[in-house]
């Protein structure tokens, strides 16, 4: 095949390529507008903002501690001659019980001895007043007109009164002293007490200053609580022994199932912040701990608690939970279809709720959907909105 043949041959390919494209675009069907399109407004969920009195309640944490503590120990030496079967670690006993006797017979012999001391001194006593009504008369019958004070007393042997007297404080003073010793043999419980250590046993040389055990009181214990200075106005604190503070709720969320705790009272504030928190301490007090007669769980000495604090009823207030106040104290209401910022002022943050004083109106409709766009007056509707413009589209046309 020729160069010019070929060459013409592809001229016509080109041209046929160019007619059948310009025909493709000339009979191209032309997009049609229907209507205008809209601009949908975001959906969103609202709530009702309500107002009324309510009572705040504040999460804090702490540790458990004994209100009554004692490491038990001697007052007289000696051997360990019984101890109380309940005088074991984990053990339980009423005040007064006995737990431990320390050989005791020493103490009474002294006490034997000092009790023959006080007899053979009221004897003296005795005599020395034989000796006194003898001088009385012998002065009488010499006649001591011409005496001072001074020599008169001596002539009636009064410093020798004296000194039989001193005697005899001194030797009852003595017999009192053995009897305590005596009753310091017998170790009783100072306290309705929970035994958390034993360290002797029968047998065992005691002195004073040993220790003999660990107890604390059974009644009550203590839960120490850190919270921010600002909620202390908002919580109860007993002005007498007899009133009971603010209630707490106490949760050992590492032990306890779900749902078990146990009630307190606010008791006292220490009146110290804590040296690394800076938060105020305060102590809630706890009756039957051990719940030895109760179906509940036990507190355990040193354990990390939850605590729930009730606080005094704040009223006329709009509660919003947290999540719904924004930046700066805002939240984003909706008003005629538009989204609507308003600025409000916050009395007081829990835990869970914040408590607005003003800025916020009842029944206000609150956004609580998170906006990815916030912009006063963007439109805004419901699913309710949604629905109801539905209905009325489907619903018929009445000539």
């Amino acid at each position: 095949m020729s160069t010019k043949k070929t060459l013409i041959i592809s001229i016509s390919i080109l041209l046929f390529a160019a007619v059948v494209t310009t025909l493709v675009f000339m009979t191209e069907p032309t997009a049609k507008s229907e209507g205008a399109t809209k601009k949908m407004a975001m959906l969103v969920e609202v709530i009702p903002a309500e107002k009324g009195n309510f009572e705040p309640v504040f999460i804090a944490t702490g540790t458990v501690s004994p209100v009554e503590d004692v490491t038990l120990s001697p007052l007289v030496s000696g051997q360990v001659i019984r101890r109380a079967p309940a005088f074991t670690p984990g053990g339980f006993v009423e005040e007064g019980t006995v737990l431990l006797q320390i050989d005791p017979s020493d103490y009474q012999n002294e006490l034997e001895l000092k009790k023959s001391d006080l007899l053979q001194a009221r004897t003296d006593l005795d005599m020395e007043m034989g000796r006194q009504e003898v001088a009385e008369k012998d002065l009488a019958l010499i006649g001591g007109d011409s005496l001072s004070p001074q020599e008169r007393s001596l002539v009636l042997r009064k410093p020798q009164l004296n000194a039989v007297k001193a005697n005899i404080a001194a030797a009852e003073a003595a017999v009192e002293q053995a009897k305590l010793n005596l009753a310091r043999t017998t170790i009783r419980a100072p306290f309705d007490a929970h035994i958390l250590t034993q360290n002797v046993t029968e047998g065992s040389q005691v002195a004073p200053g040993d220790n003999l055990g660990r107890l604390v009181g059974s009644e009550f214990y203590w839960v120490s609580l850190t919270v921010p200075l600002a909620q202390l106005q908002w919580l109860k604190f007993p002005a007498t022994e007899e009133e009971q503070g603010s209630e707490v709720k106490i949760r050992n969320t590492s032990a306890w199932p779900k749902g078990v705790f146990r009630s307190g009272y606010l008791s006292k504030q220490v009146g110290a912040l804590d040296e690394q928190t800076r938060l105020a301490r305060v102590l809630v007090k706890v009756p039957q701990p051990l719940a030895r007669q109760q179906d509940k769980p036990e507190l355990i000495i040193g354990s990390f608690v939850e605590a729930r604090l009730l606080g005094e009823q704040i009223t006329d207030v709009v509660r919003l939970k947290r999540d719904y106040l924004h930046n700066n104290d805002e939240v984003w209401t909706m008003e005629n279809g538009k989204l609507s910022i308003k600025k409000v002022e916050v009395q007081l943050k829990d835990s869970e709720y914040a408590y607005i004083s003003s800025g916020l109106e009842d029944g206000a409709k609150v956004v609580t959907t998170n906006l990815s766009t916030v912009t006063e007056g963007i439109p805004l509707r419901t699913q309710r909105d949604t629905t109801a413009s539905e209905e009325n589209k489907q619903q018929p046309v009445n000539n």
